[in-house]
């Protein structure tokens, strides 16, 4: 029988030749057309919903072989093969009871599955849990004013996912980690305003934990935003934790000795964040797009003031053969100042982690969550064909408060720079973390299948390298996955 690692590595060639067949139909645009799943009476629509996923990874030198200096006793492989797989179906309705009001609701569940080791040593391990299951009703007051009323399980994603986007958890126990099919909140209920191009949100979420790490989080809020018609939106999101469990770490006085991690600091927290994005500019500007995105953050029962904040500028090449599109950005988001008695650490909350949103480094962001660190960010796409997509991304990650926590105590270590008795230190002493280069490739084999492959690298920085004895090596993956959407 053969060996795990071999039997991916087999699946990840039945994938790439999946793809190949599968390329065949795509010139006959008769067949182009996902399978369909409605049924209509009257004024009642039942419709299907289904996707299904399987992701092929492999992963060299993992977190940059950091285990074997810091817990060689653990004996942690850092070369990690494993294939995830998940199944979402769903079924939704809407009724119209009259012309201005209608009834809506969708139910779906999430089966999801890991086989062999991933990179968090979860093994041959995945849960089959409810997804959404919510009731709304959505209501006209007016020619331009729309009420839409909804509670339950469901997605809510708002401004550009900067705090509030993911409101599940994934990998672990449930499986399939890098595909995090789940994204619905356990609770959501959800008041929303729309007239005209402004809309109000105000809302209730309860996060879909795992069981292993629930830490009991509720969040208060609303939105509010304006969409102009020709492109280009103005928006900003307030955010109270009313409840939770979930620690803080707190730097050392002058970054010497352990951090503190006390629970139940993120109870109380205040967020308010602000997101915009132009419309396209004429003349010469024609092809330029702007995007920025600035968040503070406060609680005066635990003193904490924080600040996060993002600067995107790109420029589209229209009239250029595969259309490059050239993005520049700038992120960054305050760590914890070891020379006050304050708490200066930014949560990130529940923020989209993809990386092409609000990822900090393509393998750096599997260690470092968006707290205490910033990053330069390039991305070039090109488009070789209307059905491939090219993209290639290169980030250099930075700490922005040194000997301080940079997620939650990770390379605390002892240091004989002090003295011949040592001393306890965290974080980092350089605020050089890595460098990560990704190249990703997408395919369109048609309107409901779609292959994605990549390989990614990190070199470690300075500040990486220094608290390593020896040599620290470059970490490496690639993966090749396939997703149906319909």
């Amino acid at each position: 029988m053969p060996s795990p690692r071999r039997a991916i590595r087999r699946l990840s060639a039945a994938l790439l030749a999946l793809q190949c067949a599968a390329v065949l139909p795509i010139c006959a645009h008769a067949q182009d057309r996902p399978p369909e799943l409605v049924f209509e009476q009257g004024d009642f629509t039942l419709r299907g919903h289904f996707q299904a996923g399987a992701n092929a990874v492999s992963e060299r030198n993992l977190f940059w072989n950091l285990s074997d200096a810091f817990a060689p006793q653990e004996n942690f492989d850092p070369d990690a093969d494993w294939l995830e797989l998940y199944v979402k179906p769903g079924v939704s309705f809407s009724f119209r009871a009259d012309e201005n009001v209608t009834l809506y609701g969708k139910v779906s569940a999430v089966a999801s599955f890991t086989w062999g080791t991933d990179p968090f040593d979860a093994r041959n391990t995945g849960r089959a849990t409810w997804e959404e299951g919510y009731l709304g009703v959505r209501a006209a007051l007016g020619e331009e004013t729309t009420l839409d009323l909804s509670v339950g399980p469901r997605e809510l994603r708002l401004g550009s996912g900067m705090l509030i986007s993911n409101g599940a958890a994934n990998g672990f126990e449930r499986g399939a980690l890098k595909f995090g099919p789940r994204k619905a909140w356990e609770m959501a209920a959800i008041a929303r305003v729309t007239r005209g191009p402004m809309q109000a949100t105000g809302f209730f979420l309860q996060p879909n934990e795992q069981r292993s790490s629930d830490s009991g989080n509720v969040l208060l809020g609303a939105d509010a935003r304006m969409d102009w018609a020709g492109g280009g939106l103005l928006g900003a999101t307030y955010v109270n934790v009313v409840d939770s469990n979930a620690p803080y770490p707190q730097a050392p006085t002058g970054g010497v000795g352990p951090p503190t991690i006390t629970l139940g600091d993120r109870q109380g927290l205040n967020a308010l964040s602000f997101y915009a994005e132009t419309p396209p500019f004429d003349g010469m500007l024609s092809g330029v797009f702007l995007t920025g995105d600035l968040a503070i953050e406060w609680n005066p029962r635990i003193d904490l003031r924080a600040y996060a904040g993002r600067l995107r500028v790109g420029y589209r090449f229209a009239g250029l053969p595969w259309a490059p599109e050239l993005t520049y950005g700038y992120q960054t988001f305050s760590g914890d100042d070891p020379d006050t008695p304050a708490q200066e650490r930014f949560d990130p909350l529940y923020y989209d982690g993809s990386p092409s949103t609000w990822a900090t480094g393509s393998k750096s962001a599997m260690l470092f969550i968006n707290s205490n660190v910033q990053s330069h960010n390039l991305a070039l796409q090109l488009k070789p064909s209307a059905l491939d997509t090219l993209t290639l991304r290169y980030a250099h990650v930075r700490a922005n408060e040194l000997n301080s926590p940079l997620q939650f105590g990770q390379a605390t270590r002892f240091s004989f720079a002090s003295g011949n008795l040592g001393t306890v230190i965290s974080g980092v002493g350089d605020a050089h973390l890595s460098d990560d280069l990704f190249i990703e490739y997408s395919r369109i084999l048609n309107s409901y299948t779609f292959l994605t492959a990549g390989f990614s690298v990190s070199f470690p920085g300075q500040g990486i390298r220094q608290v390593v004895p020896g040599d620290t090596p470059a970490w490496t993956g690639g993966f090749v996955n396939m997703v149906v959407n319909f």
